[in-house]
């Protein structure tokens, strides 16, 4: 027997139960993964309610692969995870060319969790328009 369809989206926005009856929220160290992934890919003015949201990376992607874009994306990423994302403590946050791939970099994270003091590091790969 087909199991009904359940509702894409419900009314209150609540998390839908999961094969155990059990709801479920991601943890704070994926929750935070998850959040500087989106302010990373996010543009400024792509949400309606907070029109300055976002890490605006996508006005540098079409830049040459030199010290300066590299810095500016540094700049860009610092700035947007201080301001979107308090739950972090930020470390570091370095910007590296890929080895024999002049046109992409790199982008390492380093964290700790505001809440626990655990640290925590993600790196983001980026395609520029090309080497220096």
């Amino acid at each position: 027997m087909n199991e009904p369809l359940r509702p894409l989206l419900g009314w209150p926005l609540l998390p839908l139960p999961d094969e155990h009856g059990r709801l479920t929220w991601p943890d704070l160290a994926t929750s935070v993964r998850e959040s500087i992934r989106v302010i990373l890919s996010t543009r400024p003015g792509e949400h309606l309610m907070r029109p300055e949201f976002g890490g605006g990376l996508d006005r540098l992607l079409h830049e040459p692969n030199t010290l300066a874009s590299r810095r500016q994306i540094r700049d860009l990423v610092r700035d947007a995870l201080e301001r979107w994302e308090k739950r972090i403590l930020l470390d570091a946050v370095e910007v590296w060319e890929v080895e024999g791939r002049p046109a992409d970099l790199r982008v390492e994270i380093r964290y700790r969790l505001a809440r626990t003091g655990v640290p925590a590091a993600m790196n983001v790969t980026l395609q520029l328009e090309g080497g220096a």
